[in-house]
């Protein structure tokens, strides 16, 4: 048994199905299929449930898997510490989110001052961040709902209103406040569920009694706007996007009964090691979040005191 075996064992259990591991692993498939067979005869026990293409974790393949992500977990755990060694500008930070618009800006203005360092970012459903930070497989997590879990350590950044965006012609465009009950007569560009930002809009929904008008979900909230700009339907953004609604002719109206703000924060597992890089990072991150105070109002916007 080696580590190629265990780490071709992690991707097939990952995607459940040979062919699409093999495409991700850039090797033949039956070279896949003749490896994790060979795994199966030395640990003694099949490890998945074969049916026609596709392939399902059988109970030894879950207990097997738990004991190999925990050796992979410490291998790169000793890769991060070993690259530290080398000191803070030659290291990577990983990051995971549930929404990208406004980190390019965030790691711009980092890798002013720290250009060698290299980033990897990943985007995912709110609910699937918790178990990538709990592997160890990202430093950091972005969520827009503070993350309280047992290992895991969350820092709020700041919590900022949620506007109502319509087009410049729409007939709320003069208004500077409304009830979210009026959202109810018009037609909806929004996230999809699993995001943090619809996830809390649905909940500001069910306090107003009201059900949305949903013609149009998205995939990325930058292109909302579009949407929103064609005249296809209203939409909701976050203060830390306000700038771009403006850029684009669009109306950002405060909404009211109930009062719409999302709290964003940085969460990571507590036991993970950071390196130098990471911690820089983190460090940075706060002081970042602060200096927002200048460029988005302080009545949208209300910055955590960490």
């Amino acid at each position: 048994m080696d580590l190629l075996q265990l780490r071709y064992f992690r991707v097939v259990a990952r995607r459940e199905h040979m062919t699409k591991a093999a495409e991700e692993l850039s090797i033949a498939q039956p070279s896949l299929s003749k490896t994790i067979r060979r795994l199966e005869k030395e640990v003694g026990v099949p490890l998945f449930d074969r049916q026609e293409r596709s392939l399902q974790l059988n109970q030894f393949g879950k207990a097997f898997l738990e004991h190999v992500e925990a050796i992979f977990y410490e291998l790169e755990e000793g890769q991060r510490k070993v690259r530290d060694m080398a000191g803070l500008e030659q290291g990577e930070v990983s990051l995971i989110a549930t929404s990208l618009p406004w980190i390019p800006d965030l790691l711009q203005h980092f890798k002013a001052l720290h250009p060698s360092i290299r980033f990897r970012l990943s985007q995912c459903p709110l609910t699937q961040i918790s178990q990538q930070l709990e592997t160890g497989a990202y430093d950091f997590g972005f969520l827009s709902t503070p993350l309280v879990k047992p290992g895991i350590q969350w820092r709020t950044l700041l919590t900022e209103e949620i506007f109502l965006v319509v087009p410049s012609t729409h007939r709320l465009a003069g208004q500077k406040h409304i009830a979210l009950r009026e959202v109810a007569h018009e037609a909806v560009v929004i996230e999809k569920v699993g995001s943090g930002l619809r996830d809390l809009i649905d909940t500001f929904c069910q306090q107003a009694g009201i059900t949305l008008s949903i013609p149009y979900e998205i995939d990325e909230p930058a292109t909302l706007y579009g949407f929103v700009k064609a005249g296809l339907g209203v939409g909701f953004t976050p203060a830390l996007m306000k700038k771009q609604a403006n850029e684009q002719t669009l109306a950002c109206i405060h909404l009211t009964n109930p009062t719409c703000e999302r709290t964003l924060g940085i969460a990571w597992q507590e036991k993970h090691y950071l390196s130098q890089p990471a911690l820089a990072f983190r460090q940075f991150v706060m002081k970042y979040f602060t200096n927002l105070e200048q460029a988005v109002s302080p009545s949208s916007l209300s910055l955590a005191s960490e």
